[in-house]
């Protein structure tokens, strides 16, 4: 009885904490027409060339951009019908690139709990999704110091494997972070996954579908000496980008299809929760 008894608290112990969880964010994507922006009061764009740190070879384009290499009737960014967020990298077939860069800095931004993003990638040569956050306290003090939350990257020479890690002052050019990586033969283009950040002080968790499925910890122990710990001093933004090309992936081969599209379910956050 006394073992009985035991289980039951514990269970309902979980239960509880469970319930605890509260949602406090989300853009579902939700649109009744074909292609809409995507809702302005979450999101706002990176535009532009130059290769961003990482000799990327795309051209971000905001909604509604014309201008070249951009087009407004071949959005690189929009809300479909059918409830997805697409992210959308084009080719004009003669050595440019464009795709988009979404963020919510300035609009949306949060500090400890749950985040994660339901993502369908693309698949193919050269190809670059990621899922990440920035601290807002980026036009302050810039990158590195800011910090930044990888929590999940791809590169299409890998289609079965994720990369989730962080950065910040003493350690970027050695990045810290973990693969994770999908039973032989399957890739992660071929269906939507769950890709999330459980965050608390001092310890910041990744996990692939399920919260319960944590495959990277780190804490400032992680950290090499004389390395700064920034996520506990404040608030971070989220950004979802396709980059073509960079130092990482590689460029496009003759094997690279386009359009090639990054496609979003929803993004969530929710307030900590004693389960986590």
């Amino acid at each position: 009885m006394i073992r009985l008894s035991l289980m039951l608290a514990l269970v309902a112990g979980a239960a509880q904490a469970q319930q605890s969880e509260r949602l406090v964010w989300s853009d579902e994507f939700s649109s009744s027409a074909a292609s809409v922006a995507p809702n302005p009061a979450n999101w706002t764009y990176e535009a532009g060339a130059g290769g961003w740190g990482n000799h990327e070879l795309e051209t971000y384009c905001s909604y509604g951009s014309s201008q070249p290499p951009c087009d407004a009737t071949k959005p690189n960014a929009f809300v479909g019908k059918d409830g997805y967020l697409h992210i959308v990298a084009r080719s004009d077939g003669h050595g440019h690139f464009t795709s988009a860069r979404l963020k919510s800095q300035g609009l949306k931004s949060f500090q400890y709990g749950r985040i994660e993003a339901r993502i369908k990638i693309p698949k193919g040569q050269g190809f670059w999704p990621a899922f990440w956050m920035l601290g807002d306290s980026f036009e302050k003090v810039r990158w590195p110091a800011c910090g930044e939350f990888d929590i999940m990257e791809n590169i299409g020479k890998e289609p079965g494997t994720i990369h989730g890690s962080i950065h910040g002052t003493g350690f970027t050019g050695s990045q810290i972070g973990l693969p994770y990586t999908l039973p032989r033969g399957q890739a992660f283009g071929d269906a939507f996954h769950v890709f999330g950040l459980i965050w608390s002080p001092k310890k910041i968790q990744y996990y692939v579908d399920d919260p319960k499925n944590v495959y990277a910890t780190f804490t400032p122990a992680s950290l090499p000496p004389g390395a700064v710990w920034p996520f506990d001093g404040g608030k971070f933004f989220f950004l979802l980008n396709l980059a073509v090309g960079g130092d990482w992936p590689g460029p496009p081969d003759a094997s690279s299809k386009f359009p090639q599209e990054m496609l979003v379910d929803y993004v969530r956050g929710y307030a900590e929760s004693a389960l986590y």
